[in-house]
């Protein structure tokens, strides 16, 4: 296969879904698209917080996917696993610091800490 087109398959996907989740965000509360965790579910204002903020953080970070995985497909032509591990990667960190910041502005019955 065509290392250009396992990145764009790849990190090249990940990233436009990124786009549509920024300029498509979910409106209500509903187990088929946003961010979606038993913590997320439990109101509308956990709600919107998380997916305003994953949304931004995936955006930020498959971006950064992409160009990695190009970049390196341009300096070395046989590529394995290594795009896949970045965009694992960058869906991670995104997790990760949206369930950090959930953490720090809510409690665990949904409300906001002071």
């Amino acid at each position: 296969m065509n290392p250009y087109y396992y990145v764009l398959s790849i990190n090249g996907l990940l990233f436009l879904l990124s786009i549509v989740f920024y300029f498509f965000p979910p409106k209500k509360i509903n187990s088929l698209y946003g961010y979606r965790t038993n913590r997320t579910m439990l109101n509308e204002t956990i709600w919107n917080f998380a997916n305003t903020f994953f949304t931004k953080e995936l955006l930020k970070y498959a971006g950064f996917s992409f160009v990695a995985a190009l970049l390196l497909v341009v300096f070395n032509k046989s590529i394995s696993w290594q795009p896949m591990a970045i965009m694992l990667l960058s869906l991670a960190v995104s997790v990760i610091k949206t369930e950090q910041e959930l953490t720090k502005n809510f409690d665990k019955e949904g409300k906001r800490k002071k």
